[in-house]
């Protein structure tokens, strides 16, 4: 009777997903594969290690270190049935925090580990903005302090240069929140409570139409530290940044140890780059395309250093981004860079015209499958015109014709077509 009162009609059931997630139907699939290979090839370049968590966190972990907002606005939680409070996990951070709490004290530093996890946030779906979507994560943990943010970043834009991008197409718009910190402490002179609302402030400042950061300033500050607030946040510069307030900070090195790299070219700094979760303490980042379509960060990061404290651990220095799988699409597709996946990739469609062809079909699929190729045998006699209809709707690279002891290969992207009683050199040729 339980059962029977949750039954829901089948005309009422929809065919779309739940808001905010995705079918991924063969060809997006194939899109995503790709992201996901080159993801991995990076990281593996660096040594990263493959790891993974699981789908399901105590809630707990979350208020300890994510932010107000990701708490009360946008996670999935529910009591599971021993009446634990837990979510659907929203973010990965938390999770390699936990993870690297049980292993730091044995493990080699520094701990460089990657992962590309599924992720559920309750938000407002949007261009490049999504409830469900896959991340990819890479962390470096016990490593030397601007050192692994100088990793990390090189990192992120050997990544997109994987794909084909250049500083043409995207920028690396950095902070530290040393910096931060010294403003809010030593220029500003406010508490803690009023530091916390101005990171808010700061974090939306160039999102925000100028009468409504104006409305949110008066709130909370005095006209002199307004005015001190407004200067911050006009600098653009490196040696803006530095000039204004003169400290020794983790930026400050970094940008020094850049100065002959690649690497300098992409980065620029940024007064309103904070980071909105709450465990960011050093240098914070976020990768912005520049394509005027699209102009939007695509990626963030930056260091932590006391996140293991959650869990009665010592500091450990820390550092991460996360880039998802959305953004990058897009950002790929504005820029042109996505290859075409329409097609499967060197895939052969062998077909038959008679039954007694049909073992002389599989042994065909079968060598071709041995020497690696995807191959789809169909499984019963097709006349020729339907086996080329066939191949045009799945949108095949090659079609093999048995319609005898003779095979007919037919490369149908560059109309070349080899007949043999065996499968010949220059057959092999046209696929390799």
């Amino acid at each position: 009777m339980l059962f029977m009162r949750y039954l829901i009609p089948m005309t009422q059931i929809s065919k779309s997903p739940y808001k905010g997630c995705r079918d991924l139907f063969p060809k997006l699939k194939r899109e995503q594969d790709y992201l996901f290979s080159k993801m991995r090839e990076v990281a593996s370049l660096y040594a990263y290690e493959p790891y993974d968590g699981p789908m399901l966190e105590l809630v707990d972990l979350y208020m300890a270190k994510s932010g107000e907002e990701l708490i009360n606005e946008q996670i999935y939680s529910f009591k599971d049935r021993g009446d634990r409070f837990v979510a659907i996990r929203p973010e990965m951070t938390p999770t390699v925090a936990r993870m690297v709490a049980q292993v730091h004290r044995e493990t080699p530093k520094p701990i460089r580990w990657y992962c590309i996890p599924n992720l559920m946030r309750y938000e407002r779906p949007q261009k490049g903005r999504l409830r469900e979507h896959w991340q990819f994560n890479c962390d470096i943990f016990g490593g030397p302090e601007v050192l692994s943010e100088i990793e990390i970043l090189e990192l992120i834009k050997d990544l997109l240069e994987h794909f084909g991008a250049t500083n043409k197409h995207f920028s690396i718009l950095i902070n530290d929140r040393a910096i931060v910190n010294e403003l809010f402490s030593n220029v500003l002179k406010v508490d803690e409570q009023t530091s916390y609302k101005l990171y808010k402030i700061i974090d939306k400042s160039k999102k925000l139409p100028e009468q409504k950061l104006e409305v949110l300033m008066d709130e909370i500050l005095s006209s002199e530290q307004k005015a001190n607030l407004k200067k911050y946040l006009s600098l653009n510069s490196f040696e803006e940044v530095f000039s204004f307030l003169d400290i020794k900070s983790p930026l400050r090195d970094l940008i020094e140890k850049v100065q002959e790299t690649e690497l300098l070219k992409y980065l620029n700094y940024d007064s309103s780059i904070v980071r909105g979760l709450d465990y960011y303490t050093g240098i914070v980042f976020e990768v912005f395309d520049l394509h005027p379509d699209n102009r939007r960060a695509i990626c963030g990061g930056g260091s932590y250093a006391n996140l293991l404290q959650i869990f009665k651990e010592s500091p450990l220095q820390g550092v991460g981004f996360g880039l998802g799988d959305v953004t990058l699409r897009d950002f790929l597709i504005t820029h042109d860079l996505m290859p075409d996946f329409t097609q499967p990739d060197d895939a052969i469609l062998v077909t038959y015209q008679a039954d007694e062809f049909e073992k002389r079909a599989a042994q065909v699929s079968r060598t071709f499958r041995q020497a690696g190729f995807g191959v789809e045998s169909n499984l019963k006699p097709i006349k020729t015109s339907k086996a080329f209809q066939l191949a045009e709707k799945k949108n095949y690279s090659y079609l093999i014709l048995i319609e005898g002891p003779e095979i007919v290969f037919k490369d149908l992207v560059n109309k070349k077509e080899v007949r043999s009683q065996t499968i010949n050199d220059e057959i092999w040729e046209i696929l390799n």
